[in-house]
């Protein structure tokens, strides 16, 4: 049997998105949803987001992450993604959850979108006033 390594496990959520992440150490491999990570998040500014607790601590090069991702678009998935690995990095390694609590990657944002109203085209917006 193959040497054993050990898997971290978390669940990061935003918005509508969940994540479930597993890390384990490695070369800095991503995948997301059977996919590399330049090809699920090709935009740079979600890219970013998804791996900034990796930068935060300096492990981009040392940890590798699998995620199942579902729901949202690519931005919550993104935000779901990066709370999930930083929830794992903390489960690997106790140390680092000063810095990832300082950068702010444990709290989960917890804004979500408002329901639509009965009677108004939208959660806020109102159809127009006429008085006569």
């Amino acid at each position: 049997m193959a040497s054993e390594s050990t898997i971290f496990i978390a669940t990061g959520r935003r918005k509508t998105a969940t994540a479930r992440i597993r890390i384990t150490e490695g070369s800095g491999k991503i995948t997301i949803n059977g996919r590399t990570f330049e090809n699920y998040f090709p935009n740079d500014n979600s890219s970013r987001q998804a791996v900034r607790p990796l930068m935060t601590v300096e492990l981009r090069e040392n940890i590798d992450v699998t995620a199942n991702v579902r729901g949202g678009g690519s931005g919550g998935q993104a935000g779901a993604v990066a709370h999930g690995i930083a929830r794992a990095l903390q489960k690997y390694n106790e140390e680092l959850r000063i810095p990832l609590k300082r950068a702010g990657h444990l709290t989960r944002d917890p804004r979500e979108k408002e329901r639509k109203k009965p009677g108004q085209p939208g959660a806020r917006k109102r159809f127009q006033f006429s008085k006569r």
